[in-house]
């Protein structure tokens, strides 16, 4: 496994691969690996001749009073996790290196970026969209792959993708979860053991909004507002959002028809986190 840190010498070698007819593969992280991610370098390995993880903790997606500083890092754990599942390349540049101090080019995805996470987390999806779209120029996959528990940004790539014409097909996997249902993320190590066991009710909240559908409650209020009530038992708890929408536009639907997706974000103590599901009538 080789660990490049500068981007000519990512370029060259993804360049020899393309040139060769190969497959290129990309898993892009922020590093602090799980199982989710894991999950996600399992489901390309067999796909292309070249599998890279990008690890970086990129600046432009984080607010001013965010986590930026804090956030989990442990290069030499992500390192061993990745020879475990047979990376060929760990992408692990520096700020400078992708970021120079004579920047200033960023990529705005308009309307997909301003509901549910865009809504308060101004900024973020510009540089989501920003990053992802220096990996896919520098390391020019054919195939990336996404965790279903970013939706959004997963909505938000996919129409970067085709606005773009990036050559690249984004496909998604589904989330990981623990055995008690929190969906797997590198911010669960931020919550102290009383928010860990109250935590897998995030999860609860959007099962119950499928068993209210299945009941045939197809009222997106009604939903959200029981979806409420439920979340409002933990103690510290503050709903960021809850929303219904279409899952291709991310517009709220006004009933609930055909397939759904019922996101949310939640702060238990300062740790925001975000979960979602598909429901179909």
């Amino acid at each position: 496994m080789q660990i490049i840190r500068q981007i000519p010498e990512m370029q060259a070698l993804s360049e020899e691969y393309r040139r060769s007819g190969k497959m290129i593969g990309l898993v892009p992280t922020m590093g602090y690996l799980h199982e989710g991610h894991l999950s996600l370098m399992r489901d390309l390995r067999d796909q292309c001749q070249l599998l890279v993880v990008s690890i970086f903790v990129n600046p432009t997606q984080f607010g001013a009073n965010e986590d930026l500083s804090t956030y989990p890092r442990d290069f030499d754990r992500d390192e061993q996790l990745c020879r475990d599942e047979k990376v060929d390349v760990i992408f692990y540049p520096s700020g400078l290196e992708m970021y120079p101090p004579d920047y200033h080019t960023f990529i705005q995805v308009d309307q997909l970026s301003d509901v549910m996470c865009g809504r308060t987390r101004p900024g973020h999806f510009r540089g989501v969209a920003t990053i992802v779209a220096k990996l896919f120029n520098i390391i020019d996959p054919q195939l990336a792959i996404f965790g279903q528990k970013d939706f959004q940004q997963v909505v938000i790539i996919r129409q970067m993708v085709k606005d773009l014409n990036f050559r690249v097909k984004i496909l998604t996997a589904p989330i990981v979860r623990e055995a008690d249902g929190l969906a797997m993320s590198s911010r669960n190590k931020y919550l102290t053991a009383t928010e860990r066991k109250h935590a897998p009710k995030i999860y609860q909240s959007l099962r119950q909004a499928e068993k209210l559908c299945q009941r045939g409650i197809l009222d997106p209020d009604e939903i959200a507002e029981k979806m409420t009530a439920l979340l409002n038992k933990i103690p510290q708890v503050r709903i960021d959002y809850i929303a219904l929408v279409d899952p291709e536009t991310l517009i709220p639907v006004e009933k609930i028809q055909g397939k759904v997706l019922v996101a949310l974000a939640v702060y238990l103590g300062s740790t925001r986190l975000i979960d979602n599901i598909i429901i179909n009538a």
